[in-house]
């Protein structure tokens, strides 16, 4: 790809960006959202067409008009937000637009054939070939977009966060698909804000800011401070700031809750100011621990209590209640459950709590607006103006007014589901830095995340959940990461 240039009216995306990629390479592409990543893999895709440029696969001249052009070429793509279709099955999705057939004839058991052997590639052969995509979680769907691709044959592979929704024994297993890929010439694009990963995983760097290529090298000869200082063009001086706060009172109480099949018997204690982290690998319930408490779920048995209110929450399961008591969630899937991506940035931040902008039966929007700008300001969200829709924003703006949400609803415990899934180093520090500040104002903050350095770098308790049922809970450096992965994984090994 040489002098890729691409403005979306005035603001310009891409300004003259070269990128080669070789045969057999694991190149990762860094940056920032808004770098221009995710643009310039799309027009390498089809999805857009440059506005100046050119592009070259096996030294033919390659100008896709379509995605579906650039898969008969032999490029896939694996988007961040997957493009899989909800109301098909597996096996449907894998080959969409690209059916096997014979004298017009589906061939159902060559296809079937060859989607057992994808999802086998990427460990997730349990996976039912005929269960409709919206059944499956989002881990299982990331692991479907990934083996449709392998399914295709392509010569390049275009990665866009493949692990935001995996835990860390399902990244293994891709990186040992990509190691295959790789000793067989495939050539991989690997997008990820996880910088370990990269250096695990890629042969290359080339680091992307402001919408152009401001450097890069070989792996072994670039450290992370080095890669964020090109990412972000500045020191971010701390990953994983530790904003002092010490834990008080228990909170909320739980004893022996399960819900319909996944949590089983669950008991903890939850301190006002304290950060709480479950892992576990994808399955295991603890997603469905959150959904549970939340209100979202059904609780088959058990007792839910909030110690301060003294109120029991397990005979009122819905949301409403939960708000009501002083509870607040953010939800991992942010494009489906997390936001209402068509409404504005202040709706989204206040449609939880409405009361302190309406005056003898009058909503006064001008309040709201006003309310919602000192929200804004206070955790550093880039926007044109709060009433703007949520979907003009980058994923790290979008999950700071998930995270707004919550602030502005002033919960007192607030259930995080991965909270930085698909967003950027910078805005990953401010959203731990914002989770440090709520326990210091004595919330209790108890949080789902499938990577591990991120629990250890920002929690005070960890506990592992297997199977549906959760360990003691215990100080992080108690723990080591091998301790949790094989707490997670041994009843399954």
């Amino acid at each position: 790809m040489t002098d890729i240039h691409k403005a979306f009216g005035s603001t310009q995306a891409l300004a003259g960006v070269d990128l080669e990629v070789h045969a057999g390479e694991v190149l990762a592409l860094v940056g920032e959202n808004g770098a221009g990543k995710s643009t310039l893999m799309k027009i390498l895709s089809g999805a857009l067409r440059a506005d100046r440029g050119k592009m070259v696969l096996e030294g033919e001249e390659y100008n896709p008009q379509t995605p579906h052009q650039s898969r008969e070429h032999g490029v896939a793509m694996i988007y961040q937000e997957l493009s899989l279709a909800p109301h098909l099955t597996v096996v449907e999705n894998i080959f969409l637009g690209r059916d096997q057939t014979r004298f017009g004839w589906l061939q159902k058991e060559a296809e079937n054939k060859v989607a057992r052997e994808a999802l086998k590639r990427v460990g997730a052969e349990d996976i039912p070939l005929q269960k409709k995509i919206a059944s499956l979680n989002p881990a299982q769907r990331q692991l479907v977009e990934i083996a449709r691709a392998l399914a295709g044959d392509a010569k390049v592979i275009v990665m866009d966060e493949p692990t935001s929704s995996l835990t860390q024994l399902d990244t293994e297993n891709l990186f040992r698909v990509i190691s295959d890929l790789k000793n067989e010439g495939t050539s991989v694009i690997y997008i990820s804000h996880f910088l370990e990963e990269v250096q695990e995983v890629a042969d290359r760097v080339v680091v992307l800011r402001d919408g152009q290529t401001v450097g890069g090298g070989m792996i072994e000869e670039l450290d992370i401070p080095q890669i964020i200082r090109l990412m972000v063009g500045r020191e971010v001086e701390e990953l994983y700031p530790r904003i002092p706060h010490d834990p008080g009172d228990i909170l909320l109480e739980i004893d022996g809750v399960s819900g319909k099949k996944k949590p089983s018997d669950v008991s903890l204690r939850i301190r006002k100011g304290e950060i709480l982290g479950i892992a576990g690998l994808v399955g295991a319930g603890r997603t469905e621990f959150l959904r549970v408490l939340f209100g979202l779920d059904p609780i088959r048995e058990g007792q839910i209590r909030v110690t301060h209110l003294d109120l029991s929450l397990e005979k009122k399961s819905n949301p409403g209640s939960r708000w009501s008591a002083g509870l607040g969630m953010l939800s991992e899937d942010r494009k489906e459950e997390g936001l209402a991506v068509e409404l504005s940035i202040s709706e989204n931040m206040t449609l939880t709590r409405l009361a302190p902008y309406k005056r003898f039966g009058f909503f006064l929007p001008w309040l709201r607006r006003e309310r919602s700008e000192e929200v804004a300001n206070q955790l550093n969200i880039v926007c044109r103006s709060v009433e703007a829709p949520v979907s003009s924003l980058s994923g790290g703006n979008q999950q700071k007014v998930a995270f707004a949400r919550l602030v502005h609803h002033d919960a007192d415990l607030i259930l995080l589901d991965e909270p930085t899934r698909g967003i950027d180093v910078g805005s990953k520090s401010q959203i731990y830095r914002l989770i440090g500040e709520s326990a210091a104002a004595g919330k209790a903050v108890l949080m789902v995340s499938s990577y591990l350095p991120e629990l250890f770098g920002v929690c005070d308790r960890i506990a592992v959940m297997r199977r549906g049922r959760l360990s003691e809970a215990k100080d992080a450096d108690q723990w080591t990461e091998d301790e949790v992965l094989h707490y997670a994984v041994a009843e399954v090994a």
